[in-house]
């Protein structure tokens, strides 16, 4: 009885310092683990992993200026544990709208250069939920581009495509600038131009019009197309803005409309036959 009551009085007695011992470590183990966390720097870190440094540096983004190493990675083996240095994308993009999409590393391939992306086809909702702008333009000005996927243009993120890549120029002499001079990428067909716009421009797609006007034999052949058709494409003027009204009153009551005579702008000597 006396080594029983022995034995159960030493157990009573090593029963709580073993619950501290392993309070005491977990414990120990939290501070070490935070603790190599606050000792490592970047420095630390590109000693052995300078290849990575020199991604973070040139492709880094966000990721390079907003954060450090240690805020991604919480320390290093054997103070953490391996499952514990890679860092998921919730930790810092749960519940932003662009996270919701989900499958995060189908373009985000390397957490290290996070907007160097490696599209996949067919791309466009997702491309939409940073750039809303683009999609608003697309879906407000209806053109051949609107059916198109994102990825179908862009192979690769900030990838801009020359528009000569699948549209011929308006002359020979015509570089990628001066496409966008007049056309806006997401809403091409919503066309302005400057004053200085030539007329052989214009003549690209209205070689007719163009033909028309230049053998005529009126001033209008001496006036560029811009003179008239101001600032945005599609912009047809009143006759009067130039001319006012310079027939008799018994003439315009008989023939309220210039082009009753005057049928086409663009040759102003054949007058219809009334």
């Amino acid at each position: 009885m006396n080594l029983i009551h022995g034995l159960r009085k030493r157990f009573d007695v090593f029963l709580p310092l073993f619950f501290l011992l392993i309070i005491a470590l977990f414990i120990a183990g939290m501070h070490s683990e935070s603790l190599a966390a606050a000792q490592l720097s970047n420095d630390d870190c590109v000693k052995c992993h300078k290849a990575v440094q020199e991604i973070v540096d040139t492709k880094g983004n966000k990721h390079k200026t907003a954060v450090s190493c240690t805020d991604c990675h919480k320390g290093h083996p054997p103070m953490v544990s391996k499952d514990k240095i890679i860092p998921v994308c919730s930790e810092c993009h749960a519940g932003k709208k662009h996270y919701e999409i989900g499958n995060c590393r189908t373009c985000h391939s390397n957490p290290h250069a996070p907007v160097d992306m490696k599209l996949a086809a067919n791309l466009t909702a997702p491309c939409l939920s940073c750039h809303e702008k683009q999609g608003d333009e697309m879906k407000t000005h209806q053109t051949k581009h609107s059916k198109f996927f994102c990825t179908t243009c862009h192979k690769a993120h900030k990838q801009i495509p020359p528009c000569m890549q699948c549209h011929r120029p308006h002359s020979s002499d015509m570089t990628e600038k001066d496409c966008q001079v007049c056309h806006p990428a997401h809403q091409p067909l919503t066309i302005t131009y400057g004053a200085d716009m030539p007329s052989k421009t214009c003549a690209s797609c209205h070689k007719n019009i163009y033909d028309t006007l230049t053998n005529t034999d009126t001033k209008h052949a001496k006036l560029a197309c811009v003179y008239c058709h101001k600032d945005k494409h599609r912009n047809v003027p009143a006759c009067e803005t130039c001319h006012g009204s310079p027939h008799p009153a018994g003439m315009v009551a008989k023939f309220p409309k210039c082009n009753m005579c005057h049928t086409s702008a663009h040759s102003l000597g054949k007058e219809a036959s009334k």
